[in-house]
């Protein structure tokens, strides 16, 4: 048992260490992805179009990863999506050498697929522990995104020294970043998650002799536990990203500089990482329902405030982005950790790797619809869709509470040591 709890947390280490290189990789490189597409194809309707690339990748890349989980275990997938990573950084270099903008697509749709096990690896924590330590294990992977949002935009400037240095064009510098980065990822996945992490599951997700062979997925879904979590990710996801993606440009067409703009996005993404175990020891704490609550809660909140935020105060829009990336950050660690909840291991990982599908989707999908509903109604609007839109996760799960209750094992509820 001793020698068990050690590699678990050594396993867990090993995740958190994986996606912090991982995400600070992925993060240089998007950072540059705007003016590299714009350089290269000298239109500047096509500057978004390797940003979509990598959420399609991401989107992709986490139903291929979880099938290959199920087959190989979670290192080999994980690994895999590191290693993707890796190649689709390498042709991204190239694109720009050669000023290929369709090559460059394509490295980084290969570059999305490595942010897949990002996403992953908050699972594989969840798997090694009891149902009431999973929501803490998943706010501590989720955590270390930390480390790419705030080391990943800061070394794009030094990654364009050393590729001129190597006779690169600057722009290829932070394309350099996830292929070290990445790399290592991609190694110390292969070397620590050894035991493969679904041989150092917690009991509770085990599977044994005597259980039932796995559901068609889509009855899976039906699952009021199931179907709860899943419209809550994705609600949640669809209203962070729809108001994130047009908060920089809106606060250009009032006159803000760029200080300003990463001012506002720092906070975001502050809040949207930096808390994560503060979302996991609630989850713990007071259940995946009523912290899904209060992430819709958060949001709405978030979206009205962003809505009526007076366009020349970088402060109060600051403040509205935070509550934006913090309310995402509770519904999606909560949210996170009741897919865990009422399936066997393996439906649990098929599961996470079509929910992930689906919240990169619509990731994508609120991203390219923000800029339209921009153009045609205004920043105000995004704010107030946001808020409508939240009523829709609250609405199911109210309807469902007590068969979610009933499904889900009874630590996911009730307050520990009560």
């Amino acid at each position: 048992t001793a020698d068990r709890t050690r590699l678990r947390r050594r396993t867990v280490r090993a995740l958190v260490l994986g996606v912090a290189l991982g995400s600070t990789g992925h993060i240089a490189a998007l950072t540059v992805a705007v003016i590299v597409a714009r350089e290269i194809s000298g239109d500047a309707s096509l500057a978004g179009t390797p940003a979509a690339a990598v959420v399609f990748g991401a989107a992709v890349g986490a139903a291929g990863l979880a099938w290959v989980m199920t087959r190989r275990g979670r290192r080999a997938g994980l690994a895999l999506g590191y290693a993707v990573g890796v190649v689709g950084a390498l042709i991204a270099v190239a694109a720009i050498v050669a000023g290929s903008l369709l090559l460059l697509l394509f490295g980084s749709l290969l570059i999305g697929v490595a942010n897949s096990s990002n996403q992953l690896s908050r699972y594989t924590a969840a798997d090694l522990f009891p149902a009431d330590r999973r929501a803490s294990a998943i706010g501590t992977v989720v955590w270390a995104s930390t480390v790419g949002a705030v080391i990943g935009p800061n070394l794009v400037d030094p990654s364009g020294r050393v590729a001129v240095a190597l006779g690169l064009p600057a722009l290829a510098g932070p394309y350099l970043v996830p292929i070290v980065l990445v790399g290592l990822a991609c190694v110390g996945s292969f070397v620590f998650l050894r035991p493969d992490p679904y041989e150092l599951a917690d009991a509770s997700s085990v599977i044994t002799a005597d259980d039932a062979a796995a559901a068609p997925l889509a009855e899976i879904i039906r699952r009021p536990a199931v179907i709860g979590a899943v419209v809550a990710l994705v609600a949640g996801q669809f209203v962070m990203v729809l108001i994130m993606t047009m908060t920089p440009l809106h606060m250009d067409d009032h006159g803000h500089g760029l200080g300003a703009v990463g001012f506002v996005i720092s906070a975001h993404t502050f809040g949207m990482f930096a808390l994560a175990p503060i979302s996991g020891w609630l989850t713990d704490r007071y259940g995946c329902v009523r912290v899904i609550y209060a992430g819709c809660a958060v949001l709405a909140t978030a979206a009205v405030w962003s809505a009526v935020a007076p366009p020349d105060s970088e402060t109060i829009l600051a403040g509205a982005l935070f509550l934006l990336g913090f309310g995402w950050n509770l519904g999606f660690v909560a949210g996170s950790t009741m897919l865990t909840g009422g399936v066997s291991l393996t439906e649990r990982t098929r599961v996470q790797g079509i929910t992930d599908a689906l919240i990169w989707s619509t990731a994508a999908t609120a991203s390219l619809g923000s800029g339209v509903l921009v153009a045609s109604a205004g920043y105000t609007a995004l704010g107030v869709l946001g808020a409508v839109i939240v009523i829709i996760p609250v609405t199911l799960i109210t309807a469902r509470r007590r068969r979610i209750q009933d499904h889900l094992q009874p630590p996911a509820f009730e307050p520990v040591g009560d």
